[in-house]
């Protein structure tokens, strides 16, 4: 076959260099799509097709099961719309707001803090060079109403965090459950920001998932399970396939760290675009659940039966994003050789482990094929194409990420075996048809040893 392992070698790939690039690969193969396109799309939200909603579920079933697969962690699905006190408890509704200035000239619009002080206090804008306007405070928070009329009273937001609908749980799911302190709660869920400067394709977005775990401990005990959960919480980016020096944790500085925290560091990633936040692991001590208790006038302390002891419990929270993660393993995975674009995704991330080929469509093949095909697909999601030549079949395959092509061609028909095609290297081999799942397993535990 016109491939070659020594294809594979006659220049290093290169990574990803302009978003721009991976941006028309995403549309183009069904990852992500810009929403409402036909309408001229709506800034900063995102549709994700065919390929993205399979790599969406992957990302989020790989840290459900890091997670929910340990006793000491159960799950929870909390409503979007919560009591409008929620987010006062939580400083919300005073504090998620962002200063803003906007250019009279070129009607840019910027968050203040984030424009050189020089050019702020000039009021200069960093675009055209007009003249901004004075700060002024603008909310994050989605507002509503629910029911039939709109008045203050009927005034709720939509979540721009998941994490409260756990702590307003955590009695609720500590004493169903019959948990004992330490343990944590574990959300996938739906968020909305009011973003003022969103972009960077699915960065930062109006809308998006996040993947938070909130684990209740006793004071004391705190900063041991904060060390603990930051490398827990690396290492499963780098069991995604995610490269390590591509990841660095970033310390908050006494100038980020929240009033409440005891200490927080970032999960940063080299984007092309910079590092950048890809999770966070917080020590947010008492404060959440001591709001909530002041704001409900309901108790919300843990009593440990040893000890004999009542107290409310620190919490050490990680979260990171979905699509954050989901970007992260597009970009990492994104080579091109001068020859070839493919996505090395580990295959437990992959839309699709394995594509099956007749060498051509005659009927004999396409029989045989169609026998592999339904065989493999009862244990990998698998795909299937016949159009076009074996190396274009090959081409298309690399583009979306899948590790392994299986060939049926005229040798299969005499001796059983099939051509099994790795993706990064573009080695092959022949296997036995009927060792073919059992070897595409092996290949799967052993990826990256």
């Amino acid at each position: 076959m016109s491939d070659s392992p020594v294809a594979a070698q006659k220049s290093p790939p290169s990574d990803l260099k302009d978003m721009s690039d991976l941006v028309s690969l995403s549309k183009r193969r069904g990852f992500v799509f810009p929403s409402s396109e036909v309408y001229g799309g709506i800034n900063a939200c995102w549709d994700y097709g065919p390929l993205g909603i399979e790599l969406k579920r992957n990302v989020k079933e790989s840290w459900w099961r890091a997670m929910t697969d340990r006793e000491d962690i159960e799950g929870l699905d909390a409503a979007i719309l919560m009591h409008p006190k929620t987010w006062e408890a939580s400083g919300h509704v005073a504090g998620f707001v962002d200063p803003l200035v906007d250019c009279k000239k070129c009607k840019a619009r910027f968050r203040a803090d984030k424009i050189d002080p020089a050019a702020l206090q000039a009021k200069k804008c960093p675009e055209c060079g007009g003249e901004l306007t004075e700060p002024r405070l603008f909310n994050l928070m989605f507002k509503t109403f629910m029911g039939p009329v709109e008045e203050d009273a009927a005034v709720v937001y939509l979540r721009p965090e998941t994490a409260q609908g756990i702590y307003v749980n955590f009695l609720n799911v500590q004493q169903s459950s019959r948990q004992k302190i330490p343990f944590g709660i574990a959300q996938i869920g739906k968020a909305f920001r009011n973003e003022i400067t969103p972009g960077n394709f699915i960065f930062r977005t109006r809308e998006f998932e996040q993947m938070e775990m909130q684990f209740f401990v006793k004071p004391g005990t705190d900063m041991e399970w904060f060390e603990k959960w930051k490398e827990v919480r690396i290492q499963w980016h780098l069991d995604n396939g995610i490269r390590k020096n591509k990841l660095r944790f970033h310390e908050h500085g006494p100038k980020e760290l929240a009033h409440y925290a005891r200490a927080a560091f970032d999960i940063e990633y080299e984007f092309p675009f910079g590092w950048q936040e890809l999770e966070g692991i917080h020590n947010r001590t008492d404060f959440d659940l001591t709001r909530h208790q002041q704001y409900s006038g309901k108790k919300l302390e843990y009593f440990e039966e040893e000890s004999k002891e009542r107290f409310v419990p620190y919490i050490i929270e990680t979260s990171a994003g979905c699509d954050r993660s989901l970007l992260v393993a597009l970009v990492d995975a994104y080579r091109f050789d001068g020859e070839r674009t493919w996505l090395a995704f580990h295959p437990k991330l992959a839309p699709y482990k394995v594509a099956i080929f007749p060498l051509m469509k005659k009927p004999e093949l396409t029989e045989y094929t169609d026998k592999v095909f339904t065989d493999v697909r009862r244990r990998f999601r698998a795909t299937t194409d016949s159009a076009g030549s074996i190396g274009k079949r090959y081409r298309r395959q690399d583009e979306i990420g899948t590790p392994f092509g299986v060939t049926i061609d005229y040798d299969t028909l005499r001796d059983h075996t099939v051509t099994l095609r790795h993706r990064d290297s573009m080695v092959q081999e022949r296997v036995p048809a009927e060792n073919l799942i059992q070897v595409i397993e092996e290949r799967i535990q052993n990826w990256g040893k």
